[in-house]
């Protein structure tokens, strides 16, 4: 590599429908400007598949995944099976454009660099993009989105679907956690986003970096062309951001939120609406999907927290409500209840 790090490339799959868009994704890295090292294709029990994938190309380093069912654990699969120094992740049913590994690879010549993201631009699925859809909201579908820096510059996260990271920073961390993100095809998400913030609380001084150029193409099936699809992933986003909030704290689980909510949105809004009084009659719906979009993902985020502070206050008084193990004088654990003196 011209960085002079080896550098491996994971992707994760779990369903044969997929089956095209993964062959795709996967010579898309053999086409690569430098080619990766390694590319390591890892199958989410889903024996069938792997099977498949072993006969059909038997050159693809195909394993399957030993963690929890999910993301997650295809993710720290992957990962354990690499040896190289930099380890990049593309969703199979993304393409990487012929310059990805070279663009995504150099920011690492910094030593303080150890994550990065690129672009994902959407490939929608005829007949295409949805006049309602709101630019501010193809995350909801994977993909780069209004209110996303537009150069290279450092970020908090990463998007899933194209991103990498320094291998040693996944052993400082621990890895994804096993308990957040997606399995299968329930829209919950965010395994990317806790990693990163806690690679960032461990190292302070580490940085992300998001490579504007590095460019992939993410397809965008019909089925989540719907209005349906899009309040769903966006209510269960808010439910994955609690999640990351009880794991790591508000202050650094919303920090791009915010902003994305108090000035992205809000423009984006606006604008709909100045479109509509033009003549642009879809304006209109875009401001009511921005609306919308944001209340659903709100309510998803407040009912979970909701949730996680009963279930808080549930194990609270089960506990003194049961004999429970205190230590005595000399550190031996003996049984006590909580009213004993």
């Amino acid at each position: 590599m011209t960085t002079g790090l080896s550098v491996a490339v994971v992707i994760c799959a779990y369903t044969e429908q997929r089956w095209n868009d993964l062959l795709a994704a996967y010579r898309s890295l053999l086409e690569q400007s430098v080619p990766p090292q390694e590319i390591v294709v890892v199958i989410d029990h889903n024996e069938r598949l792997l099977r498949r994938l072993r006969a059909e190309v038997p050159s693809a380093h195909s394993l399957p995944n030993t963690g929890s069912a999910g993301l997650s654990g295809a993710r720290n699969t992957g990962m354990a099976e690499t040896r190289s120094d930099i380890v990049l992740f593309l969703d199979d049913d993304a393409t990487a454009s012929h310059q990805w590994v070279e663009r995504m690879t150099q920011p690492f010549l910094q030593g303080d660099v150890q994550g990065v993201g690129g672009r994902a631009l959407p490939s929608w699925d005829e007949p295409g993009r949805p006049a309602w859809f709101p630019e501010p909201f193809l995350w909801v579908v994977g993909c780069s989105y209004e209110g996303q820096p537009a150069t290279q510059t450092d970020i908090r996260n990463p998007l899933g679907c194209a991103m990498g990271f320094r291998r040693s920073a996944w052993f400082r961390t621990g890895g994804f956690s096993e308990t957040v993100g997606r399995v299968g095809t329930h829209p919950v998400g965010c395994e990317e986003t806790d990693f990163s913030i806690r690679l960032l609380q461990i190292s302070p001084s580490a940085r992300i970096v998001l490579v504007a150029d590095a460019v992939v193409h993410h397809r965008v099936p019909s089925s989540r062309r719907s209005i349906a699809y899009f309040v769903r992933r966006c209510y269960w986003e808010g439910v994955s951001k609690a999640g990351v909030t009880a794991r790591v704290g508000s202050r650094d689980a919303l920090s791009s939120e915010r902003g994305y909510a108090t000035r992205t949105l809000p423009r984006s809004f606006w604008r709909g609406l100045v479109e509509f009084s033009h003549g642009d009659l879809a304006g209109a719906a875009r401001s009511a999907g921005i609306a919308s979009g944001l209340a659903v993902t709100i309510l998803g985020y407040l009912g979970a927290r909701v949730k996680q502070r009963y279930c808080a206050l549930r194990r609270t008084q089960e506990l003194w409500e049961s004999p429970t193990i205190a230590t005595g004088s000399r550190g031996s654990p003996t049984t006590r209840h909580p009213d004993a003196a």
